[in-house]
């Protein structure tokens, strides 16, 4: 049995184990048997390992301090199968993202302020940049608070996140496929890309209302598959290649907000499960979608709201399985085309701190996704 140093970490909806770079071997493929045994990937529990038996407690946060000028920290986001031997590194994960400013000051990689500490976080597997604002009183991190968010229960201290310029995150533009709405197997779709590719159509050209819980959804008979044929041609169409086995892209159902206050109603998929909330960076892409004329979401925002005005909406409330989620969105010269930086609040806990122990097997079969 071998071991490293690990923190295991809530980040807003997710939760999971937080290492250092420097004590994985530098090799991706390595790196992956290593994760995929402390998380007991290959049962449906993950009994052998850390993991949750849950896509969003089977993830992992890789950090270092970064050498890029405008960063502190190196943040390397992976994916960990629960159920197949599959590690993709290719998708960012925001919740995960709200402690890697704590983890960053909690293991002495950035030094804490009086107040407040502003980690810049450089995402590794987007190439973006993120600004987190931890509160720091006493130059200590404070988890403690009253900011609540849905999905998780009680509150706990306040973490902003600006994510900066994150249009064509992955395939280098916000409209990859070039048109703002394109059919595929007879479905209308918008493919963009802000902070995560996504694929968004509405729930009744599906059949399904979107109110559905995630239970319901997984458990349709048809719905999961025939999501999967579209997210697979709009991978293709958005230069993604062949995503079968990936996370990326992600379908977002979208369909009416049950309240006025709210731009929309959303379900993500994680892709072949509902998420139960709904991803920081696929909240970030619909805020983009929504304000962008004649994509999916502007158009049923548009209708279903009854807006008559081209004005850009800058604060955008979400709908989502548990609440609520609330982003702002800030642009250069009103364009929607040029987003410039989108901010929310998370939350964070440490919930322990050690050693997590592993061990590899030398005919471990295994599936691999870089960023």
């Amino acid at each position: 049995m071998k071991s490293i140093p690990c923190m295991i970490m809530r980040g807003g909806t997710s939760r999971g184990p937080f290492i250092r770079m420097s004590d994985l071997p530098p090799q991706q493929d390595e790196q992956s048997k290593i994760l995929l045994s402390l998380m007991g990937s290959g049962h449906a529990l993950q009994v052998d390992g850390v993991g949750g038996g849950d896509p969003l407690t089977s993830k992992v946060a890789i950090v270092e301090r970064s050498s890029h000028p405008d960063a502190d920290v190196d943040y390397l986001f992976a994916q960990v199968d629960v159920l197949n031997k599959r590690v993709d590194f290719t998708p960012n994960c925001g919740n995960m993202l709200s402690a890697v400013g704590p983890y960053a000051l909690e293991t002495g990689l950035v030094d804490p302020q009086e107040g407040t500490t502003v980690v810049r976080v450089r995402n590794l597997n987007t190439q973006r940049l993120i600004e987190c604002l931890v509160p720091t009183p006493g130059r200590h991190v404070q988890y403690e608070g009253d900011t609540r968010i849905s999905g998780v229960p009680g509150t706990a201290a306040g973490i902003q996140l600006s994510f900066l310029d994150i249009m064509g995150s992955k395939t280098g533009k916000l409209l990859p496929t070039g048109q703002v709405s394109e059919v595929i197997d007879d479905i209308a779709v918008s493919c963009l890309d802000a902070a995560t590719p996504i694929v968004l159509l509405r729930a009744s050209s599906m059949g399904v209302s979107g109110n559905e819980t995630p239970a319901e959804l997984d458990a349709h008979p048809t719905l999961l598959t025939r999501l999967e044929s579209l997210r697979v041609e709009a991978g293709k169409r958005m230069g993604l290649g062949d995503v079968r086995g990936k996370v990326l892209p992600k379908v977002v159902l979208i369909s009416d907000s049950k309240t006025p206050e709210s731009a929309l109603n959303v379900r993500y998929f994680v892709p072949n499960r509902c998420h139960k909330a709904i991803a920081v960076t696929g909240a970030i892409a619909v805020t983009a979608a929504i304000n962008v004329p004649g994509t999916i979401a502007n158009e049923l925002f548009v209708e279903a709201k009854q807006i008559t005005t081209t004005e850009l909406l800058s604060s955008v409330t979400l709908e989502h399985p548990s609440g609520t989620i609330n982003l702002t969105a800030e642009y250069r010269q009103q364009n929607p085309l040029d987003l410039a930086r989108v901010s929310l609040l998370r939350t964070a806990r440490k919930i322990m701190s050690g050693d997590v122990f592993y061990q590899l097997s030398a005919s471990t079969e295994m599936t691999v996704a870089s960023p």
